[in-house]
């Protein structure tokens, strides 16, 4: 009998399955999987790692799934976690074809015959609101080819993932609420350690990866306790180490999380959990929007212990290898996201000068040379970018160097014409498809990647860096530059037309801006974030270790 006669006479059909491709069928301690194979690559697809988050489970810890008995289908991505729909205008906007709170599930790429094979977790941005792991800019299918396997997660988003209330906090058994998103992850990470030498991975040289809100899930990760032991090296791309609210204190500018949340909670018209828990995941998705709901993780004490950046200047995170950087363009498509940014029209050179002063007082002579009047639209987006990424990146590096481990810069500064010509040289996330070797399929609006060698060997070069990066936690790429560790000479990786290296990127912006950080977190009621240049708040007193 045929293997499609033996799955028919089980009752299980042949879904997603296409003439050009095997079936691929792996037992794993969670269950046993049915796949695909083609073109050397077995690849599974919607394989949950916990029970739904619904009903009486919305807003608790993830749950481990019990195995399965018989052949689960894994031919499908599994839905989109609920979240509201993208502006249509936006470059980043993406059509699921299906979305749903029951969706804690994650997808791999393996190669064919793999052994003890390192493995990429990849972690999906999106601003902790929306996205999915089905994305087909992520696929993994070139960096498998590279013999790495790779793993892409879905976890809780928005209101969802992110939501902190004293009743939440009261139900739980450490008095804690929010980060049900981080909990999502390291669940996944853990299904990735019992089950992923089934798939033919390495359980002991794991990666963790992520860009934009992915990064932050990265940071997350590094400094939750829980998290330790589950992965090996990490790759930070345009995050930051911002300030987030505490759970039951104000702090640095910001109301307590459970005070947001009661906030929130009146403004989606509920006043207990029991009324939350009863809207429909569509409506509230959407009211959550209505009510201005901010996405974010929060300093509980439990699997976030203290403030990001304390915990990495006290040396208490993971000390993995690292490798972490930002686009020369990250804020031209984000602009909306600057909270008050005033449109450069409405300064001459003066009032911008005047308003640096203001802000920025012994320090605005420096902001001045870096960000000059002459070209104050450009600046502005350039200060927040460099307030923002540039400085996380390179506090990073430093911390983790600090904590003995080899840290790796880039700066991808690659533009293309239809990039180019709307005014978005290398804009947040552009590396993307260009490190997983999907520039053929990026999102509908998103500036089209011209196929050229020129573009096609930047990729190739990149996916090199990152696969080796997973495979040893040193990047290289064969006929390539040599990446050195930025602990050697303060040297990163520019990627522009081509990879080449050098050294001391925006040495004199960073020492502005972690000086601005610096006195901004002495002071303790101010936030370090967005704030930057003409929309910073006044510069606190020099407090004792700050310049």
């Amino acid at each position: 009998m045929g293997i499609a006669h033996r799955f028919a006479a089980l009752g299980l059909a042949l879904v997603g399955v296409t003439p050009a491709e095997a079936q691929s069928i792996v037992k794993a301690p969670a269950g046993t999987v049915r796949g695909v194979e083609a073109d050397g690559q077995k690849v599974f697809k919607g394989i949950p790692y916990a029970l739904p988050p619904v009903g009486e489970r919305r807003w608790k810890p993830p749950v481990a799934l019990p195995a399965w008995a018989g052949v689960r289908d894994a031919t499908a991505f599994g839905p989109a976690c609920q979240q509201p729909p993208a502006p249509p205008s936006s470059i980043y906007a993406e059509v699921y074809p299906a979305m749903s709170e029951d969706c804690l599930s994650l997808n791999i790429w393996a190669p064919a015959h793999a052994k003890k094979a390192p493995v990429f977790v990849w972690i999906h941005g999106g601003n902790l609101v929306r996205g999915a792991s089905s994305q087909a800019m992520f696929s993994g299918a070139n960096l498998a080819k590279r013999g790495v396997i790779v793993v892409s997660i879905n976890y809780r988003l928005g209101v969802f993932g992110y939501f902190a209330h004293p009743g939440l906090s009261a139900e739980s058994a450490d008095g804690t609420s929010g980060n049900y998103g981080v909990m999502d992850q390291i669940a996944a990470l853990g299904w990735v350690k019992a089950n992923i030498a089934s798939f033919g991975g390495d359980s002991g040289n794991v990666t963790i990866a992520g860009e934009s809100a992915g990064g932050l899930a990265i940071l997350h990760l590094l400094v939750a306790p829980q998290a330790r032991g589950l992965f090996s090296k990490a790759i930070v791309q345009s995050a930051s180490l911002m300030n987030i609210p505490e759970l039951k204190t104000a702090a640095h500018g910001v109301p307590s999380a459970e005070a947001l949340g009661e906030h929130y909670a009146a403004a989606m018209g509920a006043k207990t959990v029991a009324d939350l828990r009863a809207i429909p995941g569509p409506d509230l998705a959407a009211r959550a929007v209505k009510a201005g709901f901010a996405s974010t993780a929060i300093v509980d004490g439990k699997v976030i212990p203290r403030q990001l950046l304390d915990t990495f200047e006290r040396g208490e995170q993971a000390k993995v290898p690292l490798m972490t950087g930002f686009t020369a363009g990250e804020i031209s498509t984000m602009k909306s996201i600057l909270p008050g940014l005033p449109d450069a029209s409405t300064f001459t050179a003066a009032s911008y000068e005047a308003r640096i002063r203001a802000n920025y007082g012994p320090l605005a002579d420096e902001f001045l040379r870096l960000y000059p009047a002459d070209a104050i639209g450009k600046n502005m987006l350039a200060a927040a970018r460099d307030g923002f990424f540039a400085w996380n990146s390179q506090k990073l590096v430093r911390e983790q160097a600090k904590a003995g481990q080899p840290t790796y810069l880039y700066y991808f500064d690659h533009g293309y014409p239809a990039a180019d010509d709307a005014g978005i040289h290398a804009f947040h996330a552009s590396e993307v498809p260009f490190m997983f070797g999907t520039i053929d399929r990026v999102t509908a609006l998103w500036p089209a990647i011209p196929n050229t060698p020129g573009e096609r060997a930047l990729s190739d070069a990149m996916v090199g860096y990152w696969a080796s990066f997973a495979r040893s936690g040193v990047p290289s790429a064969a006929g390539q530059t040599r990446w050195p560790a930025h602990n050697e000479s303060a040297a990163y990786m520019h990627f522009t037309d081509r990879p080449h290296l050098a050294a001391d990127l925006k040495a004199a912006e960073y020492a502005l801006h972690d000086q601005v950080f610096c006195r901004r977190r002495a002071a303790g009621n101010l936030a370090w974030n967005w704030n930057v240049g003409v929309i910073a708040p006044p510069l606190p007193a020099a407090a004792e270790g700050c310049k």
